[in-house]
């Protein structure tokens, strides 16, 4: 046993649970964590400018690697209550992030202290655990039970608070006997798997949806594994994107409302059978369930019981970790298999195929207006970035056309905020990828508005060294507010254009566009470029690259686009409103086609 402040005890836990980044923004009442941090030297940290950026930071680190935890930190008061939204997109999306804040004395709890703020009980109804410690003592138990949470069952955030009296109080630890908790995760038995695969067997037109359950739990490669033996077409969902290649014949397309392809939706509504593993039927992934069940039966796999029933009631319901269920569902389809029990699906998969490859189920791309359509942005940079790149997008028409007319080929190359949908999400998320991952290539997608949200934060990538991509699509709307108005007959506080007094008259159309991005974004220490035509996009991309190498700092690639493109969606997945005309040749849509 040995004699140290709390802080200093937090800090030891957290590194023997593997932390070795950090993101926060240091204040009074953090200080003697802070302080502890700086002795040891073993966690690195990045000065966020927002707490907020610092909790999407947090989010993006977590959710570009199998393992990682990402760590935000920040002061009492709005120190915590910046960190709310980072913890609710967590939350949504299954994702573990630890949030760690400082708190007035515990004397001064009770007297509306400066910036004394009950932040556990705000954050509880978003975390899977919120605490304030008042005993110095607990704190080591406290982070122990932190990530014991965070990894068991359905993966989520937690929020500390440490009151800085607490923080300072010496207390007796032995660090060298500390050994992380064993994460739990529940299991599909072999009896469940047995009958699942009986239940597929009577079906005639069978799918997998994935969600991001295979990808939290790292199961991708057993996830096409198992589609190749049963030989059944793949539905991702949107957070389960990646899990199986965009280019693998038997990956069959997104299905919904909005981030879906519309051959994806065609093989949902001409299927009988559904197997979902490790997804949640998202509203807008499923549309109403009366469309979306209507004659067809479904089993659900999920690691949370109470997701099973939620939505809908499935004809079978297993409760396991997406891996472990599909390592049986590996091992029972072999020995079926092998034994000639289980059903041929190549007619069935080669009808689904046909539906991907062919002309009639694209959305036209290769339009050549200037200002440049959306589709043609996509277009180009699927040609451009090829298949080894890593998108990050949160919301917005932006990110649902880019879920249309992007490709993507491997786990966790799509990193996407999914039901909360923040703005200014993508920026941190993008900084909190690259500190994961000093190599990879990263390309963030936002409109303007999502890019202005958090448009400070660039400052962190020039100031820490965090290059990456920034394709910023900018109409000068709030354009997926704008479509939705629709409904309503109006047009109404969703501008974003104004002529910008700084910007000269010669500058032609960006004039009336507003905010200068270019020289906000040089401001903010980083690079920028303007595209105003198709044929300017491959060069602008070559330049970013250029730049990123020689000064390893974000770089913006702000393209014009025309003011309204209405994209693709629907109240349900059989009435999608496509808007824009859908191809009718090879020629309308060059990259759209994946022959297997």
């Amino acid at each position: 046993m040995a004699k140290m402040k709390a802080a200093m005890a937090a800090v030891l836990v957290m590194e023997k649970e593997g932390v070795t980044q950090a993101f926060g923004v240091p204040g009074a009442a953090i200080n003697p964590l802070y302080a502890q941090m700086r002795e040891r030297q073993s966690i690195a940290h990045v000065l966020a400018r927002h707490v907020e950026g610092a909790s999407h930071m947090a989010e993006g680190y977590t959710r570009a690697a199998p393992g990682n935890i990402g760590v935000c930190i920040g002061t009492s008061g709005p120190g915590g209550t910046d960190m709310i939204t980072g913890l609710y997109s967590a939350q949504a999306d299954s994702i573990p992030i630890l949030c760690i804040t400082g708190q007035a004395p515990r004397a001064k709890l009770h007297k509306e202290d400066f910036q004394a703020v009950d932040i556990a009980s705000i954050a509880k109804p978003l975390t899977k655990m919120a605490v304030t410690v008042l005993e110095p003592a607990l704190v080591p138990r406290v982070f122990q039970q932190a990530f014991h949470l965070m990894r068991s069952g359905r993966p989520g955030p937690v929020l500390i608070d440490l009151p800085i009296d607490v923080q300072m109080a010496e207390i007796e630890f032995d660090i060298d006997t500390y050994e992380p908790l064993p994460a739990y995760k529940p299991q599909a038995t072999r009896k469940q798997i047995e009958r699942a695969l009986e239940m597929l067997n009577e079906s005639e037109r069978p799918l997998i949806v994935s969600g991001g359950g295979v990808i939290n739990s790292d199961a991708s490669d057993q996830l096409v594994q198992f589609a190749e033996i049963a030989g059944i077409p793949v539905i991702p969902t949107l957070m389960g994107w990646g899990s199986i290649p965009d280019s693998h014949p038997l990956m069959a397309g997104m299905v919904g409302l909005q981030t879906s392809h519309r051959y994806g939706n065609a093989t949902m509504l001409a299927s009988d059978f559904v197997l979902g593993i490790g997804n949640r039927w998202a509203n807008r992934h499923t549309g109403s369930t009366e469309v979306y069940c209507k004659g067809r039966k479904f089993i659900h796999v999920d690691i949370e019981p109470t997701q099973i029933g939620r939505i809908f009631t499935p004809d079978f319901g297993i409760v396991s970790d997406a891996k472990a269920a599909l390592d049986l569902f590996i091992e029972v389809a072999t020995e079926m298999k092998k034994a000639g029990k289980l059903k041929d699906r190549s007619e069935w998969a080669a009808e689904c195929l046909g539906r991907k490859n062919s002309i009639d189920y694209q959305r036209k791309t290769n339009f050549n207006e200037s200002p440049m359509k959306p589709q043609r942005v996509y277009q180009e940079m699927v040609q451009t970035f090829g298949e080894d790149v890593t998108y990050v997008s949160t919301i917005g028409l932006s990110q649902i056309a880019g879920a249309q007319f992007l490709k993507v080929f491997k786990p966790r190359h799509w990193i996407n905020c999914g039901q909360a949908g923040p703005l200014g999400w993508t920026v941190p998320a993008a900084l909190g990828v690259r500190a994961a991952d000093p190599t990879r290539k990263i390309v963030a997608l936002s409109g303007d508005y999502d890019f202005q949200f958090m448009i400070e934060e660039l400052a962190v990538g020039a100031q820490f060294k965090l290059p990456f991509i920034q394709i910023l699509v900018n109409n000068s709307y709030l354009g997926l507010i704008r479509q939705a108005q629709r409904g309503f007959e109006m047009d109404y506080c969703v501008q974003l254009a104004f002529d910008n007094v700084n910007i000269p008259e010669s500058a032609g159309i960006v004039k009336g566009y507003g905010v200068d991005h270019v020289k906000v974004v040089e401001g903010l220490g980083c690079k920028a470029i303007r595209v105003e035509r198709e044929d300017q996009l491959a060069p602008a991309i070559a330049q970013a690259e250029a730049w990123i190498a020689e000064f390893r700092v974000p770089v913006v690639v702000e393209v014009i686009l025309e003011r309204v493109t209405n994209i693709a969606m629907g109240a349900e997945i059989d009435s999608v409103n496509e808007f824009e005309p859908v191809a009718k040749s090879i020629e309308d849509a060059p990259v759209a086609v994946l022959q297997s």
